[in-house]
């Protein structure tokens, strides 16, 4: 009975997809994560020989597309894209009704992308030594923006406070344009940003790059310094997106499209084009994945308890 199961699985794999897919995509349209999605499915289609279809459902801090997925069909036609913000979730947002590792499986990650951390053009710091040095000097003073509660930006800022031993005031937004323009304005001494975003007004002198938040370097904005090497040892704060599928979708299945994506990434064309994008594509086996994200979970559950962030604030 065993041998004939996973032939059929291997059967069904083979034959998937044979109709269009759905990707659910819980962010809004227009933003990276919708923007990578296209990317990969119109790339997935090709090679798959059937649409893959972006289906946008913003709203309540990706929860309320995430658990569109949850509720689907286990059976490949149904995916979610992810990112980093779901790990986040999994404390942030506890009652909410899915749980990330238990409603759904891992595929595959597909790229990662730094943040900058800047200051308003008049804050008097020229570096990360400084600024650290001015918060610790008045603590609660200054104040860093975000696109709100629970995102990147805003738990790249949480990770930073707790790494520095530093107290910075959350200014939440709806969304990182209004996050943008009043630290550009000068409303408000900081935020963690997107690399392309921000490289512009760099340039211009309109905010000041203390660090990225990678490992590496970013090769937008070679001559910033990470966190990690401007004087926090160790922080690393990216944005990851990655897809996943509800829990029970068949293995084969899951294995085919891990493969899928794998290639789309390596492309060099494709690493080539989202370089200048500040985004370095991310290949990792179903395993290794599911690993890599329970990592996430537990670093962010840390992050979330020391910080005391909510979801409201």
């Amino acid at each position: 009975m065993a041998l004939i199961a996973g032939f059929c699985l291997g059967a069904a794999a083979q034959d998937y997809p044979s109709h269009p897919v759905r990707i659910v995509v819980p962010f809004a349209a227009g933003g990276p994560a919708d923007v990578y999605a296209r990317f990969i499915a119109t790339r997935l289609g090709e090679a798959l020989g059937q649409a893959f279809v972006v289906d946008d459902r913003p709203g309540a801090g990706s929860v309320i597309g995430t658990d569109v997925v949850a509720k689907s069909a286990p059976d490949g036609y149904t995916l979610l894209l992810m990112s980093n913000a779901h790990t986040v979730n999994e404390s942030l947002i506890p009652n909410k009704p899915f749980q990330l590792m238990r409603d759904f499986v891992p595929i595959a990650p597909i790229n990662e992308s730094d943040l900058v951390l800047v200051t308003r053009g008049d804050l008097p710091v020229d570096n990360l030594a400084q600024l650290i040095a001015l918060a610790k000097s008045k603590p609660g003073a200054l104040t860093y923006a975000s696109s709100g509660p629970g995102t990147p930006y805003h738990m790249a800022g949480e990770l930073f406070k707790a790494m520095a031993g530093v107290s910075i005031l959350h200014i939440p937004y709806r969304g990182s344009a209004g996050a943008r323009t009043d630290v550009l304005g000068g409303q408000v001494d900081m935020m963690f940003d997107a690399v392309p975003t921000m490289v512009e007004h760099v340039r211009g002198g309109k905010v000041k790059a203390m660090a990225t938040t990678g490992l590496a370097r970013s090769p937008v904005m070679p001559d910033v310094p990470t966190v990690a090497e401007a004087g926090v040892p160790k922080y690393e704060a990216t944005i990851w997106l990655g897809l996943m599928a509800p829990k029970g979708t068949p293995p084969a299945v899951v294995e085919r499209l891990n493969a899928e994506v794998a290639k789309i990434v390596s492309n060099p064309d494709t690493a080539k084009a989202w370089k200048t994008q500040g985004a370095t594509p991310m290949t990792m086996s179903v395993p290794a994945f599911t690993r890599y994200m329970n990592e996430d979970i537990a670093k962010w559950a840390r992050i979330v308890k020391i910080s005391g962030a909510r979801a409201d604030r």
